[in-house]
């Protein structure tokens, strides 16, 4: 009988694997180099290399960046939009605003161009009163249009939909007579909430990334079925929830931060674990660093991002802030003779200089390998066979970095390390004093397979007390996959005063999201101990544009409860209320949640040895502010429980590598994570 859960997380160089047997308690991980030409050959790769029969696997649950990376490299679908008459260039007015705050550089280039923007002749107020009914023939006529300027998928959104959508309805009827796939979006179903711009920007969104979510995911299915697969996929959502291959394929947008929310949901499971529900999730791939909050042990969420500028998506997703500075980030030097790091990464082909595979300019990893931080004979990636080449290395830079700046290649090595440690340490300013918060009074949770090389000096530069380094820092996004409970968010506008709210509306509102998402859950078919259900609502005092995200212990609260929870969450932002000021709902959100099983990972904890000596395989010169000095080397994984180490050393393990430099210590506690922290 099938009883295997298994995480996948394809990043943009390595392909992570985790599974768990939950009947025997039986656990392992693989992590292989991701194959960006067919992702899913990198998938069955690592089921083959953890020896796993799929008749064996009960689910995959997966996360992937194919809807980021669609949207960022503009290769989605060609796309056509119908909105209302007279709205046309809803997408070229946006806000107004500018790419830079200061000059008038930059360029903007909507996603759908005004010549595929079509006007229909409809009008709805915003009560949801027809004022002019919806013309059929400006519909059909659109269609003949649109496909000969070759649109693939066709949004319909029109003016205020999320007050009656019935218009948009009638528009999908008659699409659906005449459109040759089913790559149809309605802005009413995908964001059911009011300003024009937002609302249509998402669902136009959701339609660009819609086709090549639905290829990528048939392609994948086919590929597990023809191998003998015939079980779910299921998706990890940019919520950190996961939903079936159905709902994904309607609903692509939920995708964006897919593979990023997976590894923070694991960051928030392990610093619960280990007693510290404040922390700061660090992610630190080949291609990029990523940084969550987490506070009281719940992830920091939000309601809307732009993965680029102009281009908003307004669903609610895990506040992670993305910035390129992973293993594979490439060294260079700008104009003015300045080193930078990122954007661009080496990735997984051709990869940093020193894997030989083709790569000339020097990366994040060539700097740690030729300071000594990287055991150059130690695989990365499980099957692979191919050591680092240090040479190849210090090479690329000398001749990139070093040359140009007037240093020695380790000089070199050791800039590229602090400027990827300043940049790092900046976007977790970001997250945190930018927020009026104290990154002080935070543990950081740093993996990816390049995260705990720079833990110890990220702390430093921020004074934080002490970081988490999990059992396996390479493959903890796939972790979070495995952990992440079932999820969908709903939201309807409504736009009315407290003193005036419609209180059966409120409620009936509340019941319809509540019966969608049970349904979901229960069509989805994943298996899930209970079902919670968050009832939020966005508020403001009449005539703010902020809103306050508002918790509600019920569905049918009355209005003293309603107006209480809105001050005490005003005071908390703004440390004061308005009084007399009249309170408007602006929105109704509600989270529908399938709690899974509680996850053993105990299988997980290799078998360690008695004595922390035995876990020692040797010294090896690695530099620390610019000398070299003997150091220690460890097995990460044989390390005892409870065992304490004094920097500098080394922690040797196949998806990663810890750096304890020589004012650092670590201990290891009963769950196999490394506590590091600075020595007084």
């Amino acid at each position: 009988m099938a009883s295997i859960i298994t995480g996948v997380d394809i990043g943009g160089t390595f392909t992570d694997l985790i599974y768990v047997d939950e009947s025997s308690g039986a656990a392992g991980v693989s992590k292989v180099m991701s194959t960006p030409d067919d992702l899913s050959r990198a998938l069955l790769q690592a089921l083959r290399e953890s020896s796993l029969r799929l008749d064996d696997l009960l689910v995959i649950v997966h996360g992937t960046t194919v809807a980021t990376n669609t949207l960022l490299q503009r290769r989605g679908a060609v796309c056509g939009l119908l909105t209302t008459k007279g709205f046309r260039d809803i997408l070229e007015f946006r806000r107004r605003d500018r790419p830079h705050t200061f000059g008038l550089t930059g360029v903007y280039e909507p996603l759908v161009p005004r010549d595929r923007c079509l006007e229909i002749e409809e009008r709805v107020d915003f009560a949801g009163e027809v004022l002019t009914p919806l013309k059929e023939e400006d519909v059909r006529a659109a269609v003949p249009r649109l496909l000969a300027q070759g649109v693939e998928a066709v949004v319909v959104s029109f003016l205020h939909s999320y007050a009656n959508p019935a218009h948009e309805r009638r528009a999908r009827e008659i699409l659906e007579e005449l459109w040759p796939n089913d790559h149809i979006v309605l802005s009413s179903e995908v964001l059911p909430e009011y300003r024009e711009f937002e609302r249509t920007s998402t669902a136009v969104v959701n339609a660009y990334v819609q086709p090549c979510i639905g290829d990528y995911l048939r392609s994948l299915l086919a590929r597990l079925r023809s191998e003998g697969y015939r079980r779910d996929v299921v998706l990890i959502q940019s919520n950190g929830g996961i939903m079936s291959l159905d709902v994904a394929r309607r609903a692509s947008v939920n995708t964006l931060l897919s593979g990023p929310a997976a590894g923070v949901m694991a960051a928030v499971y392990l610093s619960r674990a280990a007693g510290f529900p404040n922390a700061i999730s660090c992610d630190m791939g080949g291609t990029s660093f990523d940084v969550c909050l987490i506070a009281d042990g719940k992830p920091s969420m939000k309601s809307t991002t732009e993965l680029e500028y102009a281009v908003p998506i307004n669903v609610p997703m895990i506040d992670i802030t993305t910035i390129g500075a992973g293993g594979g980030s490439i060294a260079w030097l700008d104009g003015g003779g300045i080193l930078q790091i990122g954007p661009r990464s080496a990735g997984a082909d051709p990869g940093p200089v020193c894997y030989r595979r083709g790569g000339e300019e020097p990366t994040v990893t060539d700097a740690n390998l030729l300071l000594g931080r990287i055991n150059p004979r130690y695989s990365i990636a499980s099957g692979e066979g191919f050591s680092l080449d240090v040479e190849f290395a210090r090479a690329a830079l000398a001749e990139k970095i070093g040359k140009p700046l007037g240093l020695s290649p380790t000089e070199a090595a050791d800039a590229v390390v602090q400027v990827a440690n300043n940049k790092m340490a900046g976007s977790i300013r970001m997250v945190s004093i930018e927020r009026g918060l104290d990154p002080r009074d935070f543990t950081l949770v740093a993996f990816g397979g390049a995260g705990p090389l720079h833990a110890a000096a990220i702390m430093r530069e921020l004074e934080l007390a002490r970081a988490i380094i999990p059992l396996f820092p390479g493959v903890t996004s796939a972790m979070g996959c495995i952990m992440a409970n079932v999820r969908h968010d709903f939201v309807q506008t409504i736009n009315q005063r407290l003193d005036q709210l419609d209180f059966a509306r409120l409620r009936t509102v509340y019941a319809e999201h509540e019966r969608r998402g049970r349904q979901l859950i229960a069509e989805e078919g994943i298996p899930v101990a209970a079902v919670e259900v968050l009832y939020e609502a966005d508020m403001a005092y009449e005539g703010q544009t902020h809103v306050v995200k508002t918790v509600f212990p019920r569905p049918d609260v009355d209005e003293a409860a309603i107006r209480g929870a809105f001050e005490e969450t005003y005071q908390r932002f703004y440390g004061r209320t308005i009084e007399g000021f009249p309170i408007v709902i602006v929105s109704l959100r509600t989270t529908v949640e399938g709690v899974r099983p509680n996850l053993d990972l105990k299988g997980l904890v290799p078998p360690t040895a008695a004595h922390l000596e035995e876990a020692r395989k040797g010294v090896r010169q690695v530099s620390f502010q610019g000398v070299y000095q003997p150091t220690p080397i460890y097995e990460r994984h044989r390390l005892p429980t409870g065992a304490k180490l004094r920097g500098p050393a080394v922690l040797e393990q196949p998806d990663s590598t810890t750096v304890i430099p020589p004012w650092a210590m670590a201990r290891v506690d009963d769950l196999g994570n490394l506590i590091l922290e600075v020595q007084p």
